[in-house]
């Protein structure tokens, strides 16, 4: 076994091989780019080297200095983890040339599984099934659409050296096909430099089951069951779940040998993946790839199996024989993984970057496991992934793994950047996932039940809200009667409240009984009573007793409660019209992005209209403009900065 191993990944995966090395007593090496200085994975690594810039063509793709680190610190043997180098033949015969063990499949298995065309040529000899359709050399385009003829419409015309969605066209009828092809062809050249294709015939209702298989260097191989990744948007996966519902049994058996004859086909040591299409309808199933590597969802394979895969990928790799024989696994349960990520789901799943300024994940325990590589605190840059968190639960039926997995995402608590949570629990009680009637068709189908437009806060909601930001303020901000500023003296002492929640905004009045208080919202009264601590907030409303948790940052306020997540903007009427000022005074930068030029002087005097700042978001500059007549009183970030969504970008006083 090894003493010691380089992980060339970051993240979440790095975080999971250190877990499982150290659990054997074996000391890591991490790499990391200078986003990563201070990230998770560096802090639990034994030793950590610096690569260089964030860009990772410039640092978690820089190959041969990887190898000279493994050199220097004396690791045996090399992690890839997933994406970056982990499917890169090159690297992976790098490795074994230099001696140190690629902890990893044989770079000839890389290279064979790496064209989709070849592998399939492969798997054909092995008698493992394919999807009909054409996977030949002859790349002539009325040649292809004869083949598509044969095969019947509907077909799909892949990219060969395809992958993610890109170079992929569904043709309907056969008039469509040859423009299609062009399209398929020239979008291929742009993103792989490879225009060669592929057709297949195209299943109207898929499923997307992938088979976990392990071999070692002594010609043992054995299948881990399969794994459901139905679930998807445009080709990415959302949920994973083990094992498939409503798999037969035969089925099953049927897939897992076929993924052994496909990684015995090609010499196949340590871990990979099966990755085939099924038809819904038919029950039949056909090869559609291999994936070299560890899989992102292999943590659902772990709780159903009780086995540790990484651990399996470190005895391989050292030359040791598979841990158990196939007649010894066996499936306990089901598992379902969610990912949860940083990102718009309203604003077409933008990637969202920001400070993790509250995390709080849901407890971990027997059946609910949390996979990430963030802390609290920590930056999503928008250099890599935007990932925070792979959310796995385990449950004695689907029925029950379902429970857990609503819980578990309802418990988990994100502010200073958008997240997905809310989307992911809203397909978790889709009625045709929760029943286990699932195609790759799913979210398209269902897209406007699960991605509604967003609702107005609830009276409840605001009432916690207007409790906490008065409870919040009230050790600071005492004027001469001992309470809040902002507090108006007739017959009973009363403050407005307002918040503003995408282009409206809700009041709420409070009054100040003493011993309590009554919230008018919407014409309703409401008697409470409340006590915040930190950021704890426990409140009654109208006898009901409710516990909150309530973030504050710059003007905006994140309320958790009940499972639901509510961010909105805090605007005092009285704390401006006091101040003799007129409305916001902060502008805010409408996307993520980077600060390219400052245009003003701080101080001076400039016309409703004129330049501010100039943003750079998404490859398209944005000036941002002086909102009325008045003066910049600062800038708050400098040229070259990054920054979020609703980030803070000019403090601009207005006449």
């Amino acid at each position: 076994m090894f003493n010691k191993i380089l992980i060339a990944n970051r993240g979440e995966i790095a975080c999971r091989v250190i877990k499982t090395a150290r659990a054997m007593g074996i000391r890591t090496v991490a790499v990391y780019s200078d986003a990563d200085a201070n990230a998770r994975f560096v802090k639990l690594a034994d030793e950590a080297y610096r690569l260089g810039p964030a860009p990772a063509a410039e640092s978690y793709l820089k190959a041969e200095l990887i190898l000279d680190i493994a050199r220097q610190s004396g690791a045996q043997g090399v992690h890839p983890g997933y994406g970056f180098l982990s499917e890169n033949e090159d690297f992976a015969a790098a490795c074994e040339a230099a001696g140190i063990a690629f902890i990893g499949p044989p770079a000839s298995a890389i290279a064979a599984m790496g064209s989709k065309s070849a592998a399939k040529a492969l798997m054909e000899k092995a008698k493992v099934p394919l999807v009909p359709g054409y996977h030949g050399d002859n790349q002539e385009p009325d040649f292809l659409k004869r083949q598509a003829d044969a095969i019947g419409y509907p077909v799909l015309i892949k990219a060969s050296a395809g992958g993610g969605g890109k170079g992929m066209r569904i043709v309907e009828k056969s008039d469509d096909f040859l423009a299609a092809l062009a399209s398929c062809q020239r979008e291929a050249r742009a993103s792989f430099g490879d225009d060669k294709v592929l057709v297949e015939k195209y299943l109207t209702r898929p499923r997307h089951v992938e088979i976990q298989v392990f071999a070692d260097s002594l010609g043992d191989c054995v299948y881990l069951f399969e794994r459901d990744c139905s679930v998807q948007r445009r080709h990415q996966k959302v949920l994973e779940e083990a094992p498939a519902p409503h798999l037969p049994t035969e089925t099953r058996q049927a897939m897992g040998e076929a993924a052994v004859a496909a990684a015995r086909a090609v010499g196949y040591v340590g871990a990979g993946t099966v990755e085939f299409i099924m038809d819904v309808d038919s029950g039949r199933f056909y090869f559609m790839e291999m994936n070299t590597r560890l899989q992102v969802e292999h943590p659902v394979t772990e709780m159903i199996t009780g086995q540790d895969l990484v651990a399996w990928q470190l005895k391989v790799a050292s030359g040791q024989p598979l841990p158990l024989s196939q007649d010894k696994l066996a499936i306990h349960g089901h598992s379902i993984e969610a990912r949860i990520y940083a990102e718009d789901p309203d604003k077409g799943f933008l990637p969202a970057t920001g400070t993790l300024l509250h995390l709080v994940p849901p407890a971990e325990n027997a059946q609910v496991r949390v996979d990430t590589g963030v802390l609290q605190g920590d930056t999503i840059s928008p250099f890599y992934d935007p990932m925070i968190a792979k959310l796995i639960v385990w449950g004695e039926t689907r029925e029950a793994a379902l429970q857990q997995l609503d819980a578990a995402l309802a418990a988990y608590q994100v502010a200073g950047v958008t997240t997905n949570i809310r989307f992911l629990r809203r397909i978790v009680v889709n009625p045709a996932f929760a029943s286990g009637d699932v195609d790759t068709g799913l979210i398209a189908r269902y897209h406007d039940s699960l991605l509604p437009p967003p609702a107005a806060p609830g009276s409840e909601q605001l009432a916690l809200l207007a409790l906490g930001e008065v409870l919040a303020t009230q050790a600071d901000d005492r004027h001469a009667f001992g309470v809040l500023a902002g507090w108006r003296l007739n017959g009973t002492l009363k403050r407005r409240v307002a918040f503003q929640h995408g282009e409206t905004r809700h009041e709420v009045m409070v009054s100040y009984l003493g011993d309590g208080f009554a919230l008018e919202i919407g014409g309703d009264t409401i008697q409470a009573s409340a006590r915040l601590e930190q950021n704890r907030l426990a409140a009654t409303l109208d006898g009901k007793q409710l516990d909150a948790t309530l973030v504050r940052h710059g003007l905006q306020r994140v309320l958790f409660a009940a499972g639901e997540r509510l961010a909105l903007d805090y605007v005092d009427p009285y704390a401006y019209q006091e101040a003799g000022m007129h409305g916001e005074t902060h502008l805010k930068a409408p996307m993520p992005g980077r600060v390219v030029a400052l245009l003003a002087e701080e101080g001076k005097t400039i016309a409703k209209g004129e330049p501010l700042l100039i943003l750079e978001a998404m490859k398209m500059e944005h000036t941002i403009t002086a909102p009325a007549d008045g003066k910049v009183l600062a800038f708050y970030f400098a040229a070259g900065e990054q920054v979020k969504d609703g980030d803070e970008l000019v403090d601009f006083e207005a006449e």
